[in-house]
């Protein structure tokens, strides 16, 4: 089972690139910002509290985050793998993947990062922001505050797949094609 961990700040690239991956390699894409924005959408609890969180910039909790995911997992059992976009965020939410991926007998095969420069990121979101709707994605002082929040929070997760050999950092500069072709190598290596 091949179990990828598609990494990058917002405005990285990831929902577009998880579609190509997951097709390339036939994979679940599990996106935990469409899983919220579904659940706010159709205004659950889960989709309340996240949106909360979310309106602010900041990150929803671990616990409702993994519990979500966990639940989500569950629905395809029979895939061949699934790419994780947008988690695990933090160390903690990668200990408590690893812990539950193993009750399945798997784990996560390599994280692959997407690195783009902060001001590049900064005008993907505004852009993004004029056709998606999306408040976040409008607001410069939100885009700032959740590119500092992955910067803090996240970049450890750098180290923690380092550690474990399953980190590769791929160039998240050009088209869409020349990406898609150099996550495509990065994993297939």
């Amino acid at each position: 089972m091949l179990n990828l961990i598609l990494f990058g700040p917002p405005g990285a690239g990831k929902g577009t690139q998880s579609d190509k991956i997951k097709e390339h390699f036939d994979l679940v894409h599990l996106s935990t910002g469409d899983i919220f924005r579904y659940n706010i959408k159709n205004n659950t609890e889960l989709g309340q509290t996240a949106k909360g969180y979310m309106d602010k910039g900041e990150l929803v909790p671990d616990a409702v985050t993994i519990k979500m995911l966990e639940s989500e997992v569950d629905k395809h059992r029979d895939g061949n793998g699934f790419i994780f976009d947008g988690f695990p965020r933090t160390v903690a939410q990668a200990e408590a993947l690893d812990k539950f991926l193993a009750t399945k007998q798997t784990e996560i095969s390599k994280m692959v990062a997407l690195e783009v420069e902060d001001e590049e990121l900064k005008q993907r979101l505004l852009e993004r922001g004029k056709t998606s709707g999306r408040p976040d994605d409008q607001d410069k002082n939100i885009i700032k505050n959740r590119i500092a929040e992955y910067n803090r929070k996240t970049a450890p997760l750098k180290t923690y797949y380092k550690n474990q050999n399953k980190f590769t950092a791929v160039d998240g500069m050009g088209t869409i094609d020349e990406i898609t072709e150099r996550l495509i190598t990065a994993i297939d290596q």
